[in-house]
């Protein structure tokens, strides 16, 4: 089975709620595919963005949970749902990608859940990873945001 990028199209937001549209569609999809028994790996730039959607995991649905942490935070082979700013640890299926930019470890995983915002600053580093996953190798696609990962 070929590598495979799934670049997400989010809807054009104000500039203050285009961060929170990010967090949460990636909390949507990580949500989605712990349901689908996948295990996930969220790569954010920084530690704060890692503990902004941390929070929002723990808010995210309140019928049903999604088993989360952050480095340090579970056993070692952590939860389903891997949080972090530094290289995965642990063996998972699934990253979504929340960093400007294209992780190195990137070819460890099966398939990459990204974003491209509306914001044209955003756009443009998104553009720059679509070219770096293809000369990597990776199968592209592009969906909107409203469909099913």
């Amino acid at each position: 089975m070929p590598k495979q990028v799934v670049f997400h199209l989010l809807a054009k937001e104000t500039a203050d709620d285009a961060n929170q549209a990010l967090l949460q569609w990636a909390c949507e999809l990580a949500a989605e595919q712990f349901r689908a028994h996948k295990r996930v790996f969220i790569y954010t730039d920084d530690q704060q963005t890692a503990h902004a959607v941390d929070e929002l995991l723990w808010s995210f649905d309140s019928q049903s949970f999604v088993p989360h942490n952050l480095p340090g935070e579970d056993s070692h082979k952590g939860s389903p749902v891997e949080i972090s700013w530094q290289p995965p640890i642990n063996h998972r299926h699934i990253l979504i990608n929340l960093s400007s930019k294209v992780p190195t470890f990137a070819t460890q995983f099966s398939q990459i859940l990204d974003f491209v915002p509306a914001a044209e600053e955003l756009t443009k580093l998104a553009r720059l990873r679509y070219r770096q996953y293809q000369q990597t190798g990776f199968e592209l696609q592009t969906r909107t945001a409203t469909q099913a990962a």
